[in-house]
């Protein structure tokens, strides 16, 4: 039996705190290709998948963008809205149909900064599926770009 990924909300954030966040949420559908966002746009909002899946991609100069990671329900969309200058990071496209709760950043940011103790558990999570996030994009880099074996294990 696997380990629930600390990165999903159901296990990042307390029962409360959930309920809060998700009380600010729009209810979006995306049909399969449609990009939420890409590499170098303002990050002025941000998604947890609901169904569905989501295909976080770097642009690579003279190939075609990398796939880095998909992510599924559950899954935090987007975590380049919490920091200046809200710039997105990698890019998103819908692999699948997606359903999946939206929330304003700007919105966010302010409650985190009203309730510091929901801020604090925000910050947790989101440098968790930060940290998540980078090592995914430099295995997935090293397996599509480095000559084989010039990796180091993780």
């Amino acid at each position: 039996m696997s380990t629930p990924s600390p990165t999903r909300i159901a296990t990042a954030l307390s029962a409360e705190y959930r309920a809060r966040l998700t009380g600010m949420a729009r209810e979006v559908g995306f049909p399969v290709g449609t990009r939420l966002f890409n590499e170098g746009g303002h990050a002025d909002r941000f998604w947890i998948v609901r169904s569905g899946t989501v295909g976080l991609d770097v642009h690579v100069p003279g190939r075609q963008a990398a796939v880095i990671e998909t992510l599924g329900p559950g899954e935090l969309v987007g975590w380049s809205w919490l920091f200046p200058p809200y710039t997105w990071h990698f890019g998103a496209e819908a692999t699948s149909p997606v359903r999946a709760h939206e929330f304003d950043a700007a919105a966010v940011r302010s409650m985190m900064e009203a309730d510091p103790r929901f801020g604090s558990a925000m910050d947790h999570w989101v440098g968790q599926v930060l940290a998540r996030r980078l090592v995914a994009a430099r295995v997935r880099l090293l397996d599509l770009y480095a000559p084989h074996g010039s990796g180091s294990p993780l």
